[in-house]
């Protein structure tokens, strides 16, 4: 892995923490529910950790190299 994808794997899990605590908070009055917020975080957190675990590679199969 290269530096570059580490940062983004690092950056990904910190976003799933935060959406975590973002979806644990209570609300002023008290209650819990979860929040939209949080959801968008493990979106992005999601996306940031395919991409730095480099599942969006692009790999040209045989054919596509004309062997």
């Amino acid at each position: 892995m290269t530096a570059r994808q580490v940062i983004e794997v690092l950056v990904a899990v910190a976003l799933i923490v935060m959406g975590v605590l973002q979806y644990r908070k209570r609300s002023a009055d008290g209650t819990r529910y979860g929040s939209q917020g949080a959801v968008i975080l493990f979106a992005v957190a999601a996306l940031l950790l395919i991409h730095g675990l480099g599942l969006m590679a692009y790999r040209p199969s045989r054919a596509e190299l004309g062997q």
